[in-house]
């Protein structure tokens, strides 16, 4: 019996010692995870896109939705929405065109117009946001346009419109941020204002009246909202007159409609006017989207999207990214 006993004993033993061994050797190699190498800046290079809208989706793979310059000059020729994946953030793949102008039922006549959008994933469909204008004004005839699909970067069918939004004078750049309950909130501002609420289940629909978001400083335009470590944090473009353009600044709450604190610059002007990014997560690194006008030189500010690796101090507050231009870089 003694011996049996003992037996017991040493295999559980073993059994014990070898989960632990297993479970530290996971965690070693989780910590000596190789660091992302980043290819070079423009990172898509055989169109012009910008607005860059950076997700992670259950397939394990970073898509960026952004929209795409045709004729910037003319200030609305922006269409043909592609989509763009990877899963070593070096080699991109082109999905196509996943909608344009010409598939909103209620869009303007003259087509065009489908400017920085946005993309949220909820119980089994994808939900691609995108404001465009229903009028040949354009000022004052925004809507955030929702189509739907079950695949990421296909088979987008337009839906409607995002109703109960009062004043859709200059309101473009719609971003939707689900939190870890599960509750989705929509941001949606331009011209020096930003409104925020809470959604509908169905993705549809807003479960209250919008409010605005109190306590950014100088906000213009492109709002993106995130979480880490219990802290929500809004990027938007300021409305700064710097020589190269609008800058990326932040700030922070622990409220995902605020109020909110200001932080500060994550990215200084690119050259191309304007500003506009996205900041995801992904294998362990934080990533900043954004756009710059070096592939056409600057001379049209025609757009292209680029991204770098972001850094978060110990208190949370963020680094400012430095750019980096045409070479890899890690």
């Amino acid at each position: 019996m003694k011996r049996r006993l003992l037996f017991i004993s040493l295999l559980i033993t073993a059994i014990v010692g070898t989960s632990i061994f297993t479970a530290f050797e996971a965690n070693a190699k989780k910590k000596k995870r190789t660091p992302i190498t980043l290819g070079p800046n423009p990172f898509i290079t055989h169109m012009f896109t910008a607005d860059p809208s950076a997700h992670v989706w259950k397939d394990g793979r970073l898509y960026v939705y952004p929209s795409q310059d045709l004729n910037l000059p003319r200030g609305w020729d922006m269409d043909n929405y592609h989509v763009f994946s990877t899963d070593d953030m070096v080699n991109w793949k082109d999905h196509g065109e996943i909608l344009n102008s010409s598939q909103v039922p209620w869009g303007r006549p003259e087509g065009g117009c489908m400017w920085a959008p946005d993309c949220a994933y909820k119980d089994g469909t994808y939900y691609f946001y995108f404001p465009h204008p229903s009028e040949t004004d354009i000022h004052c005839s925004w809507k955030v346009g929702i189509a739907t699909s079950k695949h990421p970067a296909k088979d987008f069918k337009v839906q409607g419109y995002l109703k109960g939004i009062d004043d859709p004078c200059g309101m473009i750049d719609p971003c939707v941020f689900i939190d870890d309950d599960g509750q989705a909130y929509l941001y949606h501002g331009g011209c020096g204002r930003i409104i925020g609420a809470k959604m509908k289940d169905n993705m549809m629909e807003l479960a209250e009246k919008p409010r605005n978001m109190e306590g950014l400083v100088d906000f213009h335009e492109g709002s993106w909202v995130h979480k880490r470590n219990g802290i929500y944090y809004l990027m938007y473009s300021d409305n700064v007159p710097h020589p190269e353009g609008n800058r990326l600044v932040y700030a922070t709450s622990t409220n995902p409609l605020g109020p909110w604190t200001y932080q500060g610059v994550i990215l200084e002007a690119t050259g191309s006017g304007t500003s506009h990014g996205s900041i995801v997560e992904y294998k362990g690194e934080w990533f900043l989207f954004y756009h710059n006008s070096d592939l056409s030189g600057g001379k049209h500010e025609f757009r292209s999207i680029c991204v770098d690796k972001l850094y978060y101090n110990p208190d949370g507050t963020i680094q400012p990214v430095k750019q980096t231009k045409g070479t890899p870089k890690k």
